[in-house]
């Protein structure tokens, strides 16, 4: 899903200009004409994720000054680029110190536009993914820091938020790297005990015979080279959140421990003889069905169902491929700041092909491409070159076609075939459905010829779908200027509209 822009003008022409000026950059618009509306939207809890504004300093009414007022005391952190026709000093030291975030001179030009847009978006995207990663080492994330926008993690993110109001045990389900832990951590800093210790615990990363001692701890002496006394997790937790990481992979033999545990609400420490109080909410995750493991005898069904009460799964990256392009823009702003480096973006070509991979690792493998690109890129934008995952699942895409059986229709699609025909906008302009090369219909349904407005019509669709949303090229190829080319792809939309 591409970002949204709220544009605030009481002048219906200059809001349509801007509107249309911001959709050709790629973006979602929402379109207020005042100030008392602007605010409204922004801070509507069940509108859609408004992520930077353009608004008007001049309006009756509520006016801009007034809005940015409303927007530092609501303790909103949307980027704002405001606009006027009087470009005084004046007006653009009172913006600034207002909170906007840039300052453009009506009639602001679409490159202008574009550039500020793409800054603030940055801007934006840097401090939410420092606050993020502050807050995952304080241990005070929330659902705020969780990046989706995604339908399919609406229900998951909604019963969770719910979970986080008691001390109901959870267990999380989905594959490596989908951000379960991410998810018991916002539990945790939502609840109550956000206060208390957070305390992990990776059940598949302890030795068989270490995990006895790791949980409920253990008495000097107590096995060889136990020279200390130690508390154990569940001790560290009390009182607090304790996360069971592949909680499927417990020998059976420390799970009737763990199952003891839950019920008394107690531990006993290895080699100790009075049992500990504690005070634990658990959540625990697992990348496996945990009830196949159930049915395959190796974890116990009382231990599911103590464990098993208010059940997450996430849906793997793939089925929520509207996430990636915000993902993407976040890790970006982090490596770059991370890394020293100037990179302004990615490129719409390789914005739609990251998005079209299934990513086998999710979340994990997307952010690790992205650190890999910031660090070899040697251009102030990435672009396909920069992802080699992309060119090696094209050619394993490519490889499945050519030997797949003739009696079977072809379901795949390359990436470059996909990038040609779809556009997720990141910094380029979205491409228009085009006709099939070399085939340019010359007579209508009616047997006439048909009219040349309709033939350039598809001849300028399959140029912006060839050349990829680059218009300065497109323009180049068609021989006419950037802004004939606008205005042309202007008359295309309003005739497709009537």
């Amino acid at each position: 899903m591409t970002a949204t822009i709220l544009i605030a003008d009481d002048d219906a022409v200059q809001r349509r200009l801007v509107e249309n000026m911001v959709r050709r950059c790629g973006y979602e618009t929402i379109v207020v004409e005042s100030g008392d509306a602007a605010v409204a939207a922004m801070t509507a809890g069940d509108g859609p994720v408004i992520d930077a504004v353009v608004l008007d300093l001049v309006m009756p009414g509520l006016d801009g000054m007034g809005v940015l007022a409303e927007i530092r005391e609501a303790g909103l952190s949307i980027p704002v680029i405001v606009q006027t026709a009087h470009g005084g000093i004046d007006n653009v030291v009172s913006a600034m110190r207002a909170g906007a975030h840039d300052f453009v001179v009506k009639p602001v030009g679409i490159e202008r536009l574009q550039v500020s847009l793409r800054n603030a978006l940055n801007a934006s995207a840097l401090k939410n993914e420092l606050q993020r990663v502050r807050h995952s080492r304080e241990g005070r994330l929330t659902f705020g820091d969780i990046i989706t926008r995604s339908e399919a993690m609406a229900d998951v993110m909604k019963a969770a938020k719910k979970a986080a109001g008691s001390s109901i045990p959870v267990l999380i389900e989905g594959e490596s790297g989908v951000g379960k832990e991410l998810f018991a951590r916002a539990i945790h800093g939502t609840s109550d005990r956000s206060a208390k210790p957070f305390v992990t615990v990776n059940c598949g990363a302890i030795p068989d015979n270490l995990v006895e001692s790791i949980l409920f701890g253990h008495e000097k002496g107590s096995f060889t080279g136990a020279t200390d006394r130690h508390a154990g997790k569940f001790v560290d937790a009390s009182g607090g959140t304790l996360f069971l990481d592949e909680v499927s992979e417990l020998p059976l033999a420390t799970q009737v421990k763990l199952l003891r545990a839950l019920q008394e609400g107690a531990v006993e420490a290895v080699g100790g003889h009075k049992p500990v109080k504690v005070d634990v909410r658990i959540i625990s995750a697992t990348n496996r069905r945990l009830l196949d493991r159930v049915k395959a005898g190796l974890f116990r069904e009382d231990l599911f169902y103590r464990l098993h009460v208010l059940p997450l799964t996430i849906p793997p990256l793939r089925k929520r491929r509207e996430d990636i392009p915000n993902l993407l823009r976040h890790f970006l702003a982090r490596f770059c700041a991370e890394e020293n480096r100037l990179i302004k973006g990615i490129s719409g070509e390789a914005m739609t092909a990251l998005s079209q991979l299934d990513w086998p690792g999710n979340i994990r493998q997307l952010e690790n491409a992205v650190y890999r690109a910031v660090v070899m890129s040697e251009d102030p934008q990435l672009g396909l070159p920069d992802f080699p995952s992309i060119a090696q699942q094209t050619a394993a895409t490519t490889h499945a076609e050519t030997h797949a059986p003739a009696s079977e229709p072809l379901i795949m699609e390359s990436i470059a075939q996909q990038t040609a025909s779809q556009a997720i906008p990141g910094n380029e302009i979205p491409l228009a459905p085009a006709p099939d090369a070399g085939s340019l219909p010359l007579f209508a349904q009616d047997g006439e010829v048909r009219p040349l407005d309709e033939l350039e019509a598809d001849i300028i669709r399959f140029a912006v779908s060839h050349y990829r949303g680059q218009m300065s090229e497109v323009a180049r190829r068609l021989k006419i200027g950037r802004s004939t080319l606008y205005r042309k792809l202007d008359d295309i939309a309003a005739k497709e509209e009537q």
